[in-house]
């Protein structure tokens, strides 16, 4: 436990507090595509996730899935989203999720780890970079269809 906070595993259960979490990291609503990517997210088998509770209500989530073989890799694991509330930001909570997550991607045999970033989102790259992330052999390509 740090400063109060406790890591536990994710549940559908509580994706109301993610969005809400989400929803005060964008200043945005939050789609109904982006919660249903979420729930159908935490139903799969090889995806898991933590969320960061303080006093009793979840203040930070990450979910994490295990992919491959592929793209050249075996297995990997992915970091498919992380969010800290706004007011939670700074404290280490996003890092104490990583770690867990980490932890269990260690326990599955995964070495390599991955995720992508928003090139002008400097607070996530920042993040990132914190908790030993760097550019990986991969270049993140895109395609707009009309």
């Amino acid at each position: 436990m740090m400063n109060g906070v406790k890591v536990r595993r994710i549940t559908v259960k509580d994706v109301p507090q993610i969005i809400e979490i989400q929803e005060s990291i964008t200043k945005k609503k939050i789609s109904k595509a982006w919660i249903q990517s979420i729930e159908a997210h935490l139903r799969k088998h090889d995806v898991v996730g933590f969320v960061a509770l303080r006093d009793d209500g979840v203040v930070g989530f990450i979910i994490g899935e295990i992919k491959g073989p592929g793209f050249g890799i075996e297995k990997s694991g992915w970091i498919v989203v992380v969010g800290v509330c706004a007011r939670c930001m700074g404290i280490g909570i996003g890092r104490a999720l990583a770690k867990k997550l980490f932890e269990y991607f260690r326990r599955k045999g995964i070495q390599d780890i991955y995720t992508a970033v928003r090139w002008d989102a400097i607070d996530m790259l920042s993040f990132f970079k914190s908790i030993g992330f760097d550019r990986s052999e991969f270049i993140n390509l895109g395609k707009h269809l009309d």
